[in-house]
């Protein structure tokens, strides 16, 4: 079982038992919604991709979750959200893609797996300018997958016709490795910066 999977497998384990509920309501995301959501991750991941051209497409890691991010940014409350998560999208996608042109071409030479870097990274970048949990997800999954397109469009344009597959193998990791972090960090925030203003504000009207 690959990381990306294991990852999967840790966070249904924890919507079961009723752990994120709190992240689930503020990404209008019921438990059941979740669960269905990763288990048609895990069975799209093992599904034929979907081949158009050079470009081959796996459903479980990169149509379900872009699904997921569609879906997210149409439920975003305010326009200020939106074209923060917009920003977000493309800042992480650029860094991620810097990070893949200034890395060794081969993985061997790095003391950690370069999918896994570019989803840890991902996902921080994502949280600094998403903020808010839905922002966060969509700018580590988007994010990460535009980097992907981006490199398979500089290929192509030096003459390289290596086929270009989204979310296939490593890359699914990395997918979703950047959106669970991402989310996972703006919770985490989220929530002491929360206790720590309560904790003002009751010191203020003792």
């Amino acid at each position: 079982m690959s990381v990306g999977m294991v990852v999967l497998t840790v966070v249904a384990v924890l919507v079961f038992f009723g752990v994120l509920q709190r992240v689930l309501d503020r990404m209008y995301l019921t438990d059941r919604m979740a669960l269905l959501l990763i288990a048609a991750m895990f069975v799209g991941t093992l599904l034929p991709n979907i081949t158009i051209g050079m470009v081959s497409v796996n459903i479980g890691g990169a149509l379900i979750p872009l699904g997921v991010c569609i879906y997210l940014f149409c439920k975003a409350n305010e326009g200020k959200e939106r074209l923060r998560t917009l920003v977000g999208i493309a800042v992480t996608a650029a860094v991620v893609y810097g990070l893949s042109a200034l890395l060794p071409d081969e993985p061997e030479q790095m003391w950690i797996d370069p999918n896994w870097l570019y989803g840890l990274a991902g996902g921080i970048i994502a949280w600094i300018l998403g903020r808010s949990r839905r922002g966060a997800f969509i700018c580590g999954v988007v994010g990460v997958i535009l980097a992907d397109i981006a490199v398979g469009i500089v290929n192509w344009s030096k003459g390289i016709g290596q086929q270009l597959v989204l979310g296939g193998a490593g890359m699914a990791d990395t997918v979703v490795i950047s959106g669970v972090l991402a989310v996972l960090l703006a919770e985490l925030i989220g929530e002491v910066t929360e206790r720590l203003a309560r904790k003002k504000h009751g010191r203020e009207n003792a």
